[in-house]
């Protein structure tokens, strides 16, 4: 058999992880969303037919009024009918759309509504359909490239996703401390993830090991540097608007600390498992490199690594908010005024936090690889 088709067969023990990821994340699906109670509506998929903009007042860049629609309904219990809807525009440029001719949008409908009475709303376009597309070439370029390794991390994205919409959001919602719930989460993750990649190995307990140490490093440099900085959480998006809607109870400031360690914990996992294999390798290698070596190894490993990954979190984070540091530049801000608001500050502990746990996984990761690698039992726990 050729080497291309071998990387699609996995070993008993990765077959049996992979299984028992497969279940758990079917069970997850099945857990019932946080809001349970019956909508008084539906939302449906429909084409714009014709629109008309005589309400619609031209602000500059803005727009406000109401456009009016008809669609024809493309799914569900209304399918074939023609409704009358509207497209409310409020000067808000992030969230406002004109719709056109042909486009397909989502709209709401009531129930019971009568095509001839009743007015639907017009939400937005309808992105489902890409959505599946993007996912579906994502996961087949994952799988053509990475064989059985690929189909790994692709079952370790999904089940990402849903633990933390089904579980993470959830319980956050309902009170739990969005800390705790977080760093529960990343430590799921991380053993789940890392011991579907290494298996129950040395090296899957070193990588384990290190991970978990660097979040709580950035978790608790997260926790002190939000309070010197005084970070409430309500820069992040819809904070406002999620304690209008009946939670009041929740602490902005839990969300966000765990938001920064939770974000950063994939490129933890992914420098710890880098050093772990790279210790492996070398006492693999050689068999008379004991702790003291080893570790030496392990901190020139991450020395190596520390400087990119830290820079590949700068930009990552840097991205989200170009426009504001636009912004500033066009008015000629201060840099104390700059460094002083309260999103460049938020974005900065964002930012240095999540490259604190970054640089401190190296060393710890180096040491816990050091003390397992440096005996020479077998590599199977």
């Amino acid at each position: 058999m050729s080497d291309f088709f071998k990387k699609f067969i996995p070993s008993r023990r990765d077959a049996v992880m992979c299984f028992i990821l497969i279940a758990a994340s079917v069970i997850l699906s099945f857990i019932p969303p946080y809001n349970n109670e019956p909508s008084p509506g539906t939302k449906e998929k429909a084409q714009v037919i014709s629109v008309d903009n005589s309400a619609v007042m031209n602000m500059g860049l803005l727009r406000r009024g109401s456009q009016l629609l008809d669609v024809k309904i493309l799914s569900g219990k209304y399918k074939g009918q023609i409704f009358r809807a509207s497209n409310e525009l409020r000067a808000n440029m992030e969230l406002d759309k004109l719709f056109a001719e042909k486009d397909i949008i989502l709209v709401g409908i009531m129930h019971n509504a009568d095509p001839a009475a009743d007015t639907i709303n017009a939400q937005d376009y309808y992105r489902i359909n890409y959505t599946v597309l993007l996912f579906v070439l994502f996961a087949i370029l994952l799988i053509i490239f990475g064989g059985y390794t690929g189909f790994s991390a692709l079952l370790s994205f999904v089940f990402s996703c849903l633990v933390i919409w089904k579980t993470v959001i959830p319980l956050t919602l309902a009170g739990y401390n969005a800390i705790g719930i977080a760093f529960a989460a990343v430590i799921l993750l991380s053993v789940v993830i890392i011991l579907l990649v290494a298996g129950l190995t040395r090296k899957g307990i070193a990588a384990l090991a290190g991970s978990i140490l660097g979040v709580l490093a950035a978790a608790l440099t997260g926790w002190i540097f939000t309070v010197l900085f005084k970070i409430n959480g309500a820069i992040m998006p819809y904070a406002q608007a999620l304690l209008h809607s009946g939670f009041e109870h929740l602490s902005l400031s839990d969300i966000y600390i765990g938001a920064i360690f939770l974000s950063s914990s994939g490129a933890v996992m992914d420098l710890a498992m880098d050093i772990a294999s790279g210790i492996e390798e070398l006492s693999l290698h050689n068999k008379d490199l004991r702790f003291k070596e080893l570790l030496k190894s392990g901190l020139r490993i991450g020395r190596s690594v520390v400087g990119t990954m830290t820079t590949t979190l700068l930009l990552a984070y840097s991205g989200g908010y170009i426009t504001l540091m636009m912004m500033f530049a066009a008015q000629g801000t201060s840099p104390l005024d700059f460094i002083n608001n309260p999103h460049v500050a938020s974005e900065v502990v964002k930012t240095l936090v999540g490259s604190f746990g970054l640089v401190l996984v190296a060393p710890l990761t180096a040491l816990v690889s050091a003390l397992i690698f440096g005996n020479r039992k077998s590599d199977s726990i």
